[in-house]
């Protein structure tokens, strides 16, 4: 495809009028959203093109393929972009940062470069000017850009481009005005910030820790289940991103003594995703984890999470249940919440009333009556689950029974007719049970109540481009069930799993009924290794047996489930 020279000015002038029209007759931008950046970016000036990214309304992409088909030019994928610098001798790195380009390669005597904002006469004429000759462009993604730029000249907090990201703004006009001429003032701590999520969720993290040291920053993502090290920003700019966080979170700014938590709403390539804030002040100063919840992610859906068809089928069954007692257990990260929410979703008809009592609220489900728990106003779990008795629900969802009152009160729900799903921190299925008897749960109430226990792992899974082939050889000692010879796999690594060899979970399960058996191990008040013996005798396959059944099978590696489960 030839590249085409840039519009003449005349002609540019409706450019922002086509894309907007294009990216509507694509689907991604309703009418209703052009009109509130155009509202508000003829208030405050500029053009309706850039609101449209900056208010979050269009993601980066859908803009930048805009751009491409009203201009003519290609896009450049990420894969296009040079090693290293092209013609650094005659264009600085600040000025690339400032007008967000990549020079890419020189063909025919022409520099061939990547733009952010084709639409920067300013930009194209400073770099005619430096070049002695008309550029050809090619539009750019504008996080690829700002990857590239990292990439070939390193950071440089004080002439990064502005952020792609950005706080959701109220609905209203004046919310929108005070936010673009924020975007528009290209503070170092907003650019940083913003940096920094759209980082994480671009590389689908979970989790940003910012970590103060002696005289450094540390940043670290936790991408599935794993923290690895990112570049950070210079120390020097560290008390401007904990106040530009405090801001968002609305937290105390002057509080630097206690710890805090909050969250913010923001918007990442046209999607809301919810941050959850968390802030604890330590030696050198406040350490920062950010959660992020971006449901348009989160596969809540029992047939996504990667339950084996027995297991999914037992839990299909059990959740059929008029009542009584479901509990799920792990320890923190498992994907416990997850399984309840997707649990929460199967059960969704217009005939039943759910409530969810959950400290935080992690993912709004339209159709359930979500409520958070405010210990700080002396609305715990107890306190609002004895007022939900009273609204008459079908399901009754505890996000954690972490106390004796408020297992009893669960208990107390399914022997009223009402589905009780909650979830335990226990290491396994059996242990579920020994946890309850000690916050005080009479067996013959436990035995007449609890239907079934379900505990689960997150294992990461092999990335399908990278993984090799292996053979279990010496270590089939370390797996039950698996003979010398079987044939497994190992990560290897690859620009799609960021060299891991891994990419994205699943889950690793084991799960004991509520059946004859275990109400009698109840009665008698067996512990948690009588129960596990009694129930691997009949043939349950334990969470371990079921990672190394994924591993047998090339979803994951041995050593992967050999990290997560116990022997």
């Amino acid at each position: 495809m030839s590249l085409k020279e840039q519009p003449e000015t005349g002609r540019a002038q409706d450019i922002p009028g086509q894309v907007a029209l294009a990216l509507i007759a694509r689907g991604v931008l309703k009418p209703e959203q052009l009109a509130r950046a155009a509202r508000a970016q003829q208030a405050n000036g500029g053009r309706a093109d850039l609101a449209l990214t900056q208010l979050g309304l269009v993601a980066e992409r859908d803009m930048a393929l805009a751009y491409a088909e009203v201009l003519g030019l290609p896009l450049t994928e990420p894969d296009a972009y040079p090693v290293t610098p092209v013609w650094p001798e005659r264009l600085s790195a600040a000025f690339l940062r400032k007008a967000r380009i990549v020079p890419l390669r020189e063909a025919g005597g022409r520099l061939v470069a990547a733009m952010a904002d084709p639409l920067d006469k300013n930009a194209i004429e400073a770099l005619q000017l430096a070049l002695g000759s008309a550029p050809a462009i090619q539009i750019g993604v504008p996080g690829d850009i700002e990857a590239a730029l990292m990439r070939l000249y390193g950071p440089d907090g004080s002439t990064a481009a502005a952020p792609v990201a950005s706080a959701i703004p109220a609905e209203h006009l004046a919310a929108d005005m005070r936010y673009l001429r924020e975007q528009g003032s290209e503070a170092v701590a907003v650019r940083l910030v913003t940096q920094l999520i759209a980082g994480a969720i671009q590389a689908q993290a979970s989790d940003i820790h910012i970590e103060p040291y002696d005289g450094s920053l540390a940043v670290r993502y936790r991408i599935d289940g794993v923290l690895s090290a990112m570049e950070a920003p210079d120390f020097a700019h560290y008390p401007a991103i904990i106040g530009r966080i405090k801001v968002l979170a609305g937290l105390d700014m002057a509080e630097r003594r206690k710890p805090q938590d909050g969250r913010c709403l923001i918007s990442i390539e046209g999607r809301r995703v919810d941050l959850r804030v968390s802030i604890l002040p330590g030696l050198h100063g406040e350490g920062v984890v950010l959660r992020i919840l971006d449901q348009t992610r989160a596969p809540l859906h029992l047939g996504r999470l990667g339950f084996g068809d027995e297991l999914q089928a037992q839990i299909d069954s059990l959740i059929t249940q008029p009542h009584g007692v479901i509990l799920v257990c792990g320890p923190t990260g498992s994907g416990k919440t997850t399984t309840l929410y997707a649990i929460l979703r199967s059960l969704q008809k217009e005939q039943i009333k759910i409530v969810s009592v959950e400290d935080p609220v992690e993912y709004q489900i339209e159709g359930v009556n979500q409520i958070q728990v405010r210990p700080q106003i002396g609305l715990g779990f107890s306190e609002i689950l004895r007022a939900v008795l009273r609204h008459d629900p079908d399901v009754i969802m505890v996000g954690e029974a972490r106390d004796s009152e408020t297992a009893h009160i669960a208990i107390q729900a399914a022997l009223t007719g009402h589905l009780v799903l909650c979830s335990l921190h226990t290491n396994d299925a059996a242990g579920a049970v020994a946890r309850l008897a000690d916050m005080g749960i009479e067996p013959y109430l436990l035995a007449s109540t609890l239907r079934g226990v379900v505990a689960q792992r997150l294992v990461r899974k092999l990335c399908p481009n990278c993984r090799i082939e292996d053979r279990l050889a010496g270590r089939a000692g370390l797996a039950e069930g698996l003979s010398a010879g079987t044939k497994i796999w190992r990560p290897g690594g690859c620009p799609a799993c960021r060299n891991t060899g891994y990419a994205g979970r699943t889950v690793a399960a084991e799960y004991i009924p509520a059946n004859e058996t275990l109400q009698n191990l109840i009665l008698a008040r067996a512990g948690s290794a009588e129960i596990q013996r009694a129930f691997v005798a009949a043939g349950m396959r334990t969470l371990r047996a079921d990672g190394l059944a994924k591993a047998a099978s090339g979803v994951t590696s041995l050593e992967e489930v050999l990290r997560v489960s116990a022997a």
